[in-house]
């Protein structure tokens, strides 16, 4: 305990305190690669990118879509409900009240969202997931989900973005949560067989691990990835206890994915609306220069 702990901080909690709370701890976050402390205004406007060190912390699809799509307006599309724990699977707790856990903290139904609107006047299809949510494991839910995404691009022949976030298939539901991933391969088979062939784009965040990076986050006709998203099948601690060996600085990295061709870009937070927009518009055969005439009008 010192000066700034006893004195300094409680004075800017007076300070800063809002009217009708009890407390400000809402208000504040820590970097979790430099220790910055951040204001939530701050963070909110940097899309959770640290300004001091430009760490890309976690962000929820609901926040990156109010960022992603023009005026922050978009429309949730409907995914079926598969029905709750087939297996009754039950380990410390039972599946049933993991669900309900994880919708309690996250506020969202599963582990996916899938909405639709315009990016840079595009009409967009997007999918993201959720890691604060089971930590965006993918069960039969995020399989229907992007079944769900696939059949509404086609039906309004947009492109479809996918940002991923995943340890991997959701072990309580066994087989059936192995399984979404060749139905989410099947299904955006969809995409390129439309006439004309449809973009689908992926941005790999961190992280996006096991049966989600073998299946459906490793398909898109582009490959981005937010800059030192961990990126791999098995993570390096299993490789390392399996070969005995020390791996290289930042392996399994975006970075070192991107220099041994596994990515085609790693872009900035800031930066991904714009590239998706202008990447989809090359794929459809129309001009990017209209994107960037649209973008110099929306900041007129």
């Amino acid at each position: 305990m010192n000066w700034i702990t006893n004195f300094v901080r409680p004075k800017i909690k007076s300070i800063l305190q809002v009217p009708g709370t009890s407390s400000t701890e809402d208000l504040w976050s820590k970097c979790d690669e430099c220790g910055a402390i951040l204001y939530h205004r701050e963070l909110d406007h940097s899309q959770n990118v640290c300004p001091s060190c430009d760490h890309h912390m976690g962000i929820t699809p609901r926040e990156r879509f109010r960022k992603l799509f023009d005026g922050g307006a978009f429309t949730e599309i409907a995914v079926p409900v598969p029905s709750v724990d087939p297996l009754k699977f039950r380990d410390q707790k039972r599946y049933s009240e993991r669900l309900r856990a994880a919708q309690k903290k996250t506020g969202e139904a599963e582990a996916m969202l899938v909405a639709e609107g315009r990016i840079h006047r595009t009409e967009f299809v997007v999918a993201a997931q959720d890691f604060n949510f089971m930590g965006g494991s993918m069960g039969r839910y995020v399989g229907n989900a992007i079944i769900a995404a696939c059949r509404r691009a086609v039906e309004l022949s947009s492109p479809l973005a996918l940002f991923t976030a995943a340890g991997g298939a959701r072990m309580q539901e066994g087989i059936l949560s192995l399984m979404q991933m060749p139905r989410t391969t099947v299904a955006l088979q969809s995409l390129k067989q439309n006439d004309p062939p449809l973009p689908y784009i992926v941005v790999l965040t961190h992280p996006t691990t096991g049966g989600v990076t073998a299946s459906y986050a490793m398909l898109g006709d582009v490959q981005i990835a937010e800059p030192k998203a961990l990126i791999c099948f098995a993570g390096p601690r299993v490789i390392e206890q399996t070969i005995r060996e020390k791996l290289p600085e930042g392996f399994q990295r975006a970075e070192h994915l991107l220099q041994h061709g596994m990515l085609d870009r790693v872009t900035h937070r800031g930066k991904i609306r714009d590239e998706i927009a202008s990447i989809a518009l090359m794929l459809m055969n129309k001009d990017p220069a209209v994107m960037g005439e649209i973008s110099v009008a929306e900041t007129a």
